[in-house]
């Protein structure tokens, strides 16, 4: 049973990417999110990946309805999925509550080695208008892509190195949108063309404009005009009178996010050698996008002595995403949400766009990346090697108006090499190796972490054994990490070790409970190691600690997965306790007139819950409609009993999903619940509602072309989202209408 399920499984990621270039229309469960038992994901030698913890793959119609500048929004319905939402321009996933450092991104199953897990203000340099579907590992995916990847990972599959031989000569995808909220207008388009029998070149290319983002009422949250109308008070009093104007037209501003448009481009080309079988390809692409970074309201810039506000913040978030992922999951992520999303006179400094006389903060992101992908078939112990190697060169620009701040750059390289075992009746899984890379140099007057070098070398492996009642998966990898910063003649050294075990049981055909203990580690960054300096965004002194120890987490989660009748389920509970849980703590001391933080270790424990349902309701063969039920938690405390910050609040989902010919409508609602569990000087948030609506046509009675029209937020309700640094002045959308148009020939 289990060697045909490996064949079916192999196959499956052989072909999918295929079939999504000839064949839309046989796409398995195109229409929805489609959380484990049956996902196939991108993991040679195993079928099921249990290990790994909850699985979901976005891709066709879904992927079309959800598509968005940012992966981070993309992927925000999902369970157990939040976002940053930071800025229209950057917004990264939020897995479980984990954030920045502890969240990998990837394409392809490589690093997308830019600044993005630095910073809660950096995009991510990829372009979803390119992907084919989209990955989530929620749980320690630390086993496969690294220590980045301890909270989840985020798989994006693009096709710029073509996957296989198209049918046709020439094969044609693209996908064009436009937008009310934001002024959204974006087209990307791929072409594949087949010069041989086993020769295929690929180009692709793809644009995005955007405005400033509408908003239902007023920007800033309830709080923050409380406060700020206190401030102005205070100028009256003391004769101020234009700074209290400036102060109470900026709590009233309304109905726009100023300095929010993005601008991005991206094109790329690529060649196929081979079959789907036997391959060698080559990729390369670049990615430029301009956003802007929204200012808090009546804040001017705190800066001490200079000003490089912008540098600050862009340093801030980007020491703070770093951190932010750190602080994300930590006290100081604390006092960072603390003071980024309370007394934002951090972002207040941070952006500083509210008064008059203020200039525009804007960043300007550009990756240049080469790419290679291979694959040969062997014999005697192993069936088949695959081999990714990738190449970045990332360059990231904060302005302040014209005038250039800090200035990022990041060159880097990772490549794995993964050897699949020879098949056998029982026993099946794969072996593998991983080198990485990273150059990393802030230059600026607000560059506080000073340059480093990062090298990791790893092995890995992922095994399955079956017993026919009982199936068992296991995972573990052993990571070498050298983090060195020659300015500071500081070289740390880190020998990480990290496992888990999953035994699943067949409870009935189709249906499978499973239990996993999982021990994963994480090396410390070198933005903890080697941070020293004002972050002005987040208003903090900030000192890293060259003497971190290894972060280190135990796991358990419990999970049932699969078919009930008509009804497809996929649920799970699960634990993790840290132990030396790196985070920011305030000292007490002051320095260039900001409170001093310093990066600590302490213990950390995170529980929650997760879960969806997937209810065939009617299917007469022509007419299908389908329920989708989702619900998560997440808590986070440290074990001083202090709050983790930005920790997601509970959230609920039902949707119902019509299809009729060609012809499928469907309508959601999404309840996200206040958080009122938060660190110190973070602000709570409220709960809210949305609800959304869409309808599909398929004219030529197949998903080669769908046209699509649909509105979000109907009800234009404000909503804020408690992961975000900036959820006090940068609120979520408000009513979105949007068209959008699919092809694929």
């Amino acid at each position: 049973m289990l060697r045909s399920s490996l064949l079916l499984t192999t196959a499956a990621l052989a072909a999918a990417p295929v079939l999504a270039q000839n064949h839309p229309d046989t796409l398995l469960d195109d229409d929805f999110h489609r959380t484990s038992p049956t996902i196939t994901i991108t993991a040679p030698g195993v079928g099921q990946l249990d290990v790994l913890s909850g699985s979901s793959i976005v891709q066709g119609v879904e992927l079309q309805r959800e598509l968005s500048g940012q992966i981070g929004e993309i992927l925000d319905e999902l369970p157990g999925v939040s976002a940053t939402s930071f800025a229209p321009g950057a917004s990264r996933p939020v897995l479980r509550g984990f954030q920045g450092l502890r969240v990998q991104v990837l394409t392809d199953g490589l690093g997308n080695i830019d600044a993005s897990n630095a910073s809660a203000d950096h995009a991510v340099s990829l372009d979803p208008l390119t992907a084919e579907r989209v990955e989530v590992l929620r749980g320690p995916a630390v086993l496969l892509y690294g220590s980045q990847a301890i909270g989840g990972a985020v798989n994006v599959i693009d096709k710029r190195i073509p996957r296989g031989v198209p049918d046709e000569p020439v094969h044609f995808d693209a996908i064009a949108s436009v937008g009310s909220v934001a002024d959204l207008r974006e087209v990307g388009g791929s072409l594949d063309v087949k010069l041989a029998d086993n020769f295929v070149f690929h180009i692709d290319g793809s644009y995005r404009e955007t405005g400033d983002v509408e908003v239902p009422g007023f920007v800033v949250s309830e709080a923050l005009r409380e406060e700020l109308f206190e401030e102005a008070a205070e100028e009256a009093a003391e004769g101020e009178l234009e700074e209290a104007d400036e102060l109470i037209e900026a709590a009233n501003q309304r109905f726009r996010i100023e300095n929010s448009g993005t601008e991005t481009f991206s094109f790329g080309t690529g060649v196929l050698l081979g079959d789907e079988s036997d391959f060698l390809g080559f990729a390369v692409s670049h990615y430029d996008t301009d956003y802007g970074v929204p200012g808090r309201p009546g804040a001017g810039h705190h800066h001490h002595g200079e000003e490089d506000d912008h540098d600050d913040h862009d340093d801030h978030d980007d020491h703070d995403d770093d951190h932010d992922d750190d602080h994300d999951d930590d006290h100081d992520d604390d006092h960072d949400d603390d003071h980024d999303d309370d007394h934002d006179d951090d972002h207040d400094d941070d952006h500083g766009g509210g008064e008059e006389g203020d200039v525009p903060i804007t960043i300007g992101l550009q990756q240049t990346r080469a790419d290679l992908r291979a694959g040969l078939t062997l014999g005697g112990l192993f069936d088949r090697a695959d081999l990714r190697v990738g190449y970045s060169d990332y360059t990231h620009t904060e302005f302040e108006g014209d005038e250039v701040g800090t200035v990022f750059d990041v060159e880097g390289f990772e490549g794995r090499l993964v050897l699949t075992q020879a098949e056998s009746a029982t026993w099946n899984g794969s072996v593998g190796v991983q080198a990485y890379y990273r150059d990393f140099e802030a230059v600026g007057a607000e560059a506080f972490v000073q340059p480093n070098r990062t090298d990791q070398y790893a092995i890995f492996t992922l095994q399955e054994i079956d017993f026919d009642a009982l199936h068992l998966e296991f995972a573990g990898r052993y990571e070498r990490t050298d983090v060195e910063s020659q300015p500071l003649n500081v070289d740390r050294s880190f020998d990480t070790v990290s496992a888990a075990v999953s035994a699943v049981v067949e409870a009935r055909p189709g249906f499978r409970i499973g239990l996993t203990g999982s021990r994963a580690e994480r090396a410390p960054s070198g933005e903890e190691l080697f941070a020293d300096g004002p972050h002005i965004a987040t208003q903090q002194f900030e000192i890293g600690d060259v003497n971190l120890d290894s972060e280190k987490a135990w796991g358990v989660e419990a999970f049932a997965r699969g078919q009930l009748g008509p009804v497809t389920l996929g649920a799970a509970v699960y634990a993790q306790w840290f132990d030396d849980y790196i985070y920011l703590s305030e000292t007490g001391l002051e320095e260039d007139e900001l409170p001093v933080f310093q990066y600590l270790q302490e213990g950390a424990r995170y529980y929650g819950a997760e879960a969806q349902v997937l209810v065939d309701l009617v299917d007469t063969g022509r007419f299908d409609l389908d329920a989708d039920f989702r619900a998560d938690f997440v808590s986070a405390e440290l074990d001083s009993g202090l709050n983790v910050p930005r920790i997601p609040p509970m959230t609920l989902f039902a949707a119902l999903d019509a299809d009729y010919d060609y012809v499928g409508g469907r309508i959601e609602a999404v309840y996200t619940g206040e958080q009122t569990d938060v660190a110190p000087f973070e602000t709570a948030t409220d709960d809210f509602l949305f609800v959304n609506a869409s309808v599909t046509w398929r004219p030529l009675f197949t998903r080669n072309v769908t046209f699509m029209a649909e509105v979000n937020n109907i009800f234009d309700e404000e909503g804020r989202r408690h992961a975000s640094y900036t959820k006090d002045f940068v609120p979520l959308p408000g009513r979105d209408v949007r068209v959008s148009a699919r092809l694929s020939f």
